[in-house]
């Protein structure tokens, strides 16, 4: 099974990042990767269980499963259902835990997924440099860190 683990610091509070990121249907406003998404079947974004497609910015097309979100404990827990990358059982978790020390959030993003081993490493770094990070770091822009 490969891993992928990525963590940043947003200069901003928990909640505020949490609004921006907890939109299910939500990536194209804050992801630069993404091009578009749509919810299927007009269900709410926050309902788990809702299937989100969208397409990436090289029009690649990805369906993914939300399985769990937490206002509470801000999280979301979702599944890969369709995707052009070489890879099955797919379960990502973007978590968020307040720093109170200067009003700032930590954020982590982390997958777990099965894979050919010639492949794992180029699927690791990809996720973790081009969606992972990529997406902190248009966070951190966005919120002026």
């Amino acid at each position: 099974m490969a891993r992928v683990y990525i963590s940043s610091v947003i200069a901003a509070p928990t909640a505020r990042v949490w609004e921006r990121v907890r939109d299910f249907n939500g990536l194209p406003r804050w992801h630069p990767a993404i091009r578009e998404s749509r919810i299927e079947n007009g269900e709410p974004s926050d309902k788990v269980g809702c299937v989100r497609d969208f397409r990436l910015q090289n029009g690649d097309r990805i369906r993914e499963k939300l399985l769990g979100l937490s206002d509470y404990d801000y999280f979301c827990t979702y599944s890969i259902l369709e995707s052009p990358m070489p890879l099955t059982d797919y379960i990502a978790t973007l978590r968020l835990t307040p720093v109170t020390d200067g009003d700032r959030t930590f954020a982590e993003w982390s997958a777990e997924f099965e894979c050919a081993p010639d492949a794992a490493t180029d699927l690791v770094g990809g996720i973790g440099l081009n969606v992972f990070q990529a997406g902190f770091d248009s966070l951190k822009r966005h919120f002026g860190g």
